[in-house]
């Protein structure tokens, strides 16, 4: 038995830079960080008992004799191309609902990947993890997703993703003191809309604006170096970490009508109105969590006027995706 544990990131800026309709032309960079909720993928050989080859368990139950029998598109795609000589069983379980703008279509897939290499006694590296799971969503199965989630999940940690125009990528860490990284902590809020989506969906809006958006795709890069010069700095305030959130924002909504809806409008408004300094819908948009930048002296106001939202406690720079079970033959060593 192989579990891994793989993290769900919170993108915070650049968001929309990070496609590669857009970045192969212009480039783009990211800044977000991973926190410390996770998808957990348990897998196993399946003893050849049953009449069905192999088990994948998530939202449900598939039982399957043929790879290309399964519906799941993540599992059928990575099973297709890391072809395995046995039947296997796949469970999946989450911290927090998938289809909720946390980036945990690409946590899977990359905890999926990590542990079908364990269970072939390979190691693989973070860059290993990342591109083939760029590969497979983009390529394999075609979705209309952008770049930074996949590599989030591998690497882990908080900092930026520059991207260029010949498709590579550089990650960047950003190191902040206890205190400040406590104090960004302290001052980011995170709920839940009850709202689920599929983003590809509102992504495919998005893509087929990019160009008609530029001027404000431009911007949203900009406020990338602006995001990352202030956590760096010690002495500039974090609130403007928050206001810059609502510039973004404010941006963000304009590249599609999908993005957002009166009922994320209503939350947005009724949080700065009790003191948040800024926030976004996370992901592609449409619904999903939210996250808030509150000063901590507004947190108990903000949280209360909020209150019939789910709000996630959470902590950020999460390591990114390890095997943290490794029992190949099933043996529990002591």
């Amino acid at each position: 038995m192989i579990i891994s544990r793989t993290p769900f990131r919170l993108s915070l800026f650049g968001g929309g830079t990070d496609y590669p309709k857009w970045y192969l032309q212009h480039g783009g960079a990211v800044l977000g960080t991973t926190i410390n909720k996770y998808c957990y993928i348990t897998v196993r050989e399946l003893p050849p008992f049953f009449e069905h080859r192999h088990r994948i368990v998530y939202s449900r139950i598939e039982l399957v004799k043929e790879i290309d029998e399964i519906i799941h598109p993540a599992v059928r795609a990575v099973l297709t191309e890391h072809p395995l000589p046995q039947g296997i069983e796949i469970h999946h379980d989450g911290d927090l609902p998938a289809r909720s703008g946390l980036g945990s279509s690409s946590s899977f897939t990359v905890g999926l990947l990590n542990a079908l290499y364990a269970l072939k006694g390979q190691m693989t590296s973070k860059r290993k993890l990342a591109d083939e799971t760029l590969r497979i969503e983009q390529q394999v199965i075609a979705e209309a997703v952008g770049s930074q989630d996949q590599i989030w999940a591998a690497y882990g940690g908080l900092g930026r993703i520059n991207f260029a125009t010949d498709g590579s990528y550089e990650v960047e860490p950003v190191i902040l003191s206890d205190s400040r990284k406590r104090e960004l902590e302290d001052s980011l809020l995170l709920c839940f809309t009850g709202i689920s989506r599929f983003s590809v969906e509102v992504a495919k809006d998005k893509i087929a604006n990019l160009e008609a958006k530029a001027t404000q795709l431009h911007t949203m890069r900009q406020m990338v170096d602006e995001a990352e010069a202030i956590l760096r700095s010690p002495t500039r305030p974090l609130a403007e970490i928050g206001r810059l959130l609502h510039q973004s924002w404010m941006l963000k909504r304009e590249l599609a009508g999908s993005i957002t809806t009166n009922v994320i409008d209503e939350i947005y408004n009724a949080a700065m109105a009790a003191g948040a300094l800024g926030g976004k819908v996370l992901g592609a948009g449409g619904g999903g969590f939210m996250a808030f930048y509150v000063p901590p002296d507004r947190r108990k106001a903000v949280a209360e006027r909020l209150k019939d939202l789910i709000q996630v406690p959470f902590k950020i720079g999460s390591p990114g995706s390890r095997v943290i079970v490794y029992e190949p033959g099933g043996e529990v060593e002591d």
